[in-house]
Parts: structure tokens; sequence; C-alpha cells
């Protein structure tokens, strides 16, 4: 079932999503400084291609260090990937067919406002942990 979400997702906002995190890495990898910035939006860009089937828990390692990156980041880029999941959940959720989707999108904003300190896992691993 997954799969048939994912290519459906693929082919109504899937590959767009994705190609905007992919330009905002490599805008972000352009320094030195915002590599790492670059690498967290092509991990969640691969997160945005395929998301289901996965889902996103927090890091207990992560401390200060991940806080002043996710300041930095949503000053960066964060406010405008954000920006297109929102609009991009608005116009899915006008058809009844693309509500779960819509509704997909906008569980992804708070991933894209605050991603250091987040894990992208399998669904199946996060209740195998529990």
């Amino acid at each position: 079932m997954k799969t048939i979400l994912n290519v459906i997702w693929l082919v109504l906002s899937g590959f767009w999503l994705f190609l905007g995190y992919l330009l905002a890495g490599i805008l972000l990898c352009i320094t030195i400084i915002g590599i790492p910035f670059g690498l967290a939006a092509f991990r969640i860009g691969v997160y945005a291609l395929w998301p289901f089937g996965y889902t996103t828990t927090e890091r207990h390692d992560a401390g200060a260090p991940s806080l002043v990156g996710n300041v930095l980041w949503l000053i960066l880029a964060g406010w405008w990937l954000a920006l297109s999941h929102i609009v991009t959940g608005v116009a899915l959720c006008v058809t009844i067919i693309g509500i779960p989707f819509g509704i997909a999108n906008f569980k992804m904003v708070p991933l894209s406002l605050l991603p250091l300190g987040r894990e992208i896992v399998p669904t199946d691993q996060l209740f195998a942990t529990r």
C-alpha cells in the first residue's frame, strides 16, 4: 500500500518538493558553514520524495548546537520550504482524493521548519524500539 501511496505522492507533489529541497541544499552547500544545512536539506528532500513508510523522531543526543542550527535554518531555508508544503497541501486538499496527501504535506511543515535534532526512520523501526 505504501508503494502505491508513494507513487501517487511522487506524481502529485513529491517531485516538486524534492526539487525545492535539492535547490536549497545546493545553495546552502556553497559555503563551508552551510554544508551541514545542505546535507539536512538533501536528507529531508529524499523524505519528501518518498514519505510513506517513514516517520520522524527526536534524537535524544541533540543539544544546544541543534537549537542554534535550527534558528539559522529557519532564517536561511525553513520559511520557504515550509511555505511550499503549506501551498502544496492547500492545493491538494481541494479535491477529495488529494486530502490525505494534503494532510501529509501539513505533517511535514514542522520538519521543514526545524529539522536539526530529528531523525527519519522507517515506521516499522519506530514501533520496534518502543
